[in-house]
């Protein structure tokens, strides 16, 4: 009988470092040849969209094979790199849906990709519809023994706005809890994330990233075409939402103009839009002081040349905005909404004030732009912050991360089939 429990014994452990030896050896053999990444994306000009297509372009360039799948092209992905490819999600319009069902478009979009270029990882980006999409997806190709991981990574709104809705939120919940690895980009949004989900998974932070080279190789833009040499420039990027309390940066502005000789650029469009033009109909003498450029192509160029940065968002998972400005080092005065704080320092790249205090931001404004030696410092600061969140020093985090996803992801299904 002690003879026969050895052999059993001996068999097991025999067993179990066949399984080693065969995940050892796909994880090598992973690592020689590099990875196929699907990412699925918003194609606007929102955080969310820039992120996934900075990301992918950023791995394109260093030779892993990236596909893009979306309702469109997405705003910034330059396909003219051979490692990437762009998917577009089409959706046909039948009479008897009143709402067309892009959702199925796009998990049948993902299953079809994943089976025709043999992706190793899909990364959502934005849990509705895209984790659960890609989860419908992946049921769809484990029925086929073709089942892939799943990264899904958690950018604001999915979470603080849209997920808390009754209408997606046990929806959000599961396919967040269905991801093999779930991230998030800032430590704020994962606290948030823990406080109104039931998340039974670490989330793992890794931030939003900025090429500092691509404001290092930047031409300054000729600052007389907006303002007179004794003029300071203030300047508000977003996608013009409530949330981003455009009325606040209107108010600040016309505070510090009546201190500070300077004009506001604003850039974007959407749905404040209207509140712009009524609070020019009602303040006609600053008309000629604020300048409306819509969507721009060259907004690292605009940047450089503005002295302040405006943010006085509500809700903020990091401020990618921000980050971008201090790139062109432009100090930002803030609100201390969300993630913010996390990027802008209060004393040292700006100032914060709370939510919907006009009065605190306006004379932060004031204190800044009155002060050169200060405007100066603040500006050097900015810069130096901005080079912690670059490029080259996140990257890695995401490669590593995809790497040890897929490894798990193999080892689990090692495990699962030798039981």
């Amino acid at each position: 009988m002690k003879n026969s429990n050895l052999i059993f014994t001996l068999k097991q452990k025999l067993i179990s470092l066949k399984k080693k030896e065969t995940f050892v050896t796909f994880v090598v053999q992973k690592q020689i040849v590099k990875m196929k990444i699907g990412i699925l994306c918003y194609p606007t000009y929102g955080g969310s969209g820039i992120v996934a297509t900075e990301l992918g372009m950023s791995l394109a360039d260093k030779g892993y094979e990236v596909h893009f799948i979306s309702s469109a092209l997405p705003a910034r992905l330059d396909v003219t790199n051979p490692n990437i490819f762009f998917h577009k999600v089409n959706v046909q319009t039948y009479p008897l849906f009143q709402y067309q069902p892009y959702d199925i478009a796009l998990s049948s979009m993902i299953y079809r990709v994943v089976n025709l270029y043999k992706l190793d990882i899909l990364h959502a980006h934005y849990a509705i519809p895209y984790a659960y999409a890609a989860f419908t997806a992946k049921q769809m190709l484990k029925a086929e023994h073709k089942d892939v991981p799943l990264v899904t990574t958690l950018h604001g709104t999915d979470i603080t706005l849209v997920g808390q809705h009754p209408s997606y939120k046990h929806a959000v919940e599961f396919s967040i809890n269905q991801s093999d690895t779930i991230t998030s980009v800032s430590e704020s949004l994962k606290k948030d994330t823990l406080q109104f989900f039931n998340i039974q998974k670490e989330i793992q932070v890794i931030t939003n990233f900025i090429d500092n080279s691509v404001f290092d190789d930047c031409k300054t833009c000729q600052r007389e075409q907006f303002a007179s040499d004794d003029e300071k420039i203030l300047i508000h990027v977003s996608n013009l939402r409530p949330v981003k309390r455009i009325q606040d940066v209107l108010e600040i502005f016309r505070n510090v103009n009546r201190k500070v000789q300077s004009k506001l650029i604003i850039i974007g469009e959407g749905p404040e839009m209207e509140k712009i033009n009524q609070f020019l109909e009602e303040n006609p003498e600053l008309i000629g002081k604020i300048k409306l450029l819509g969507k721009v192509n060259d907004l690292y160029r605009i940047l450089q040349l503005s002295d302040v940065f405006l943010l006085p968002s509500e809700q903020e998972s990091f401020g990618l905005a921000a980050l971008e400005a201090m790139a062109a080092k432009t100090p930002v005065i803030s609100s201390n909404a969300g993630g913010i704080p996390e990027v802008n320092i209060q004393g040292e790249t700006g100032f914060l004030a709370e939510i919907g205090n006009v009065e605190a931001m306006s004379n932060y404004c004031i204190k800044l732009l009155s002060n050169e030696e200060l405007l100066a410092e603040m500006k050097k600061n900015a810069k130096a912050q901005a080079l912690k969140f670059d490029l080259k020093n996140i990257l890695p985090i995401y490669i590593e991360m995809y790497e040890t996803t897929i490894a798990k992801f193999e080892e689990a299904k090692l495990i699962g089939a030798g039981n």
